[in-house]
Parts: C-alpha cells; sequence; structure tokens
C-alpha cells in the first residue's frame, strides 16, 4: 500500500446549453372591451325581482367603472322587494267591515 493520493478524476466540462432564443415582445392588443360573464340568472318565480335580476345582464355590456351603477339601482330594487314582504297587507274594498 502506499501512502499517495490518488487524483481524483477529472470530469469533462459540461457544454454549455445554447440560450433560448427571446421571444418576439408581444403587442400590446389595445384594451380589452366589456365581456359577458355568462352568469345564469335563475327565475326566482317573483316577477319584481326576476326584473331586477334581469337589470344585471345590463352591466355585461358597461366598463367596469359603469357596473356601479347598474348593482346599486338592482340592490335598491331587492330592498323595496323584501321590505314590501314585511309591510302589512292593505285590505280590500270590503275587508274593513265594522
Amino acid at each position: 500500500m502506499t501512502d499517495e493520493a490518488a487524483d481524483p478524476p477529472v470530469e469533462a466540462a459540461a457544454e454549455p446549453a445554447e440560450p433560448a432564443e427571446p421571444a418576439e415582445p408581444a403587442e400590446p392588443a389595445g384594451p380589452a372591451g366589456p365581456v359577458a360573464l355568462g352568469v345564469v340568472r335563475t327565475p326566482t318565480g317573483h316577477a319584481g325581482v326576476d326584473a331586477h335580476l334581469a337589470r344585471l345582464a345590463d352591466a355585461d355590456h358597461l366598463a367596469a367603472d359603469g357596473h356601479v351603477e347598474v348593482y346599486e339601482d338592482v340592490h335598491q330594487g331587492l330592498r323595496e322587494a323584501l321590505t314590501a314582504l314585511d309591510a302589512p297587507p292593505v285590505p280590500g274594498p270590503y275587508e274593513n267591515r265594522s
């Protein structure tokens, strides 16, 4: 046995990978127009509520800053419909007998 240290094997240097060609910069397509979300509105059976929910479709054709007006209008209409449910029934013409 010898006390000499063996030289470590020399590995072949890996060839450098070719750099990927830079992708062509995408040309901006410009601002995208409003796109309908395609949300399905299931009828509730209450004509007033269904009319307000149908109004939400108006927001599909507006830019985002125009949505607020539609949403506030629908919200107000739905609140009025809910408030009407809490109102006492109005007596008919012949129900107020003494």
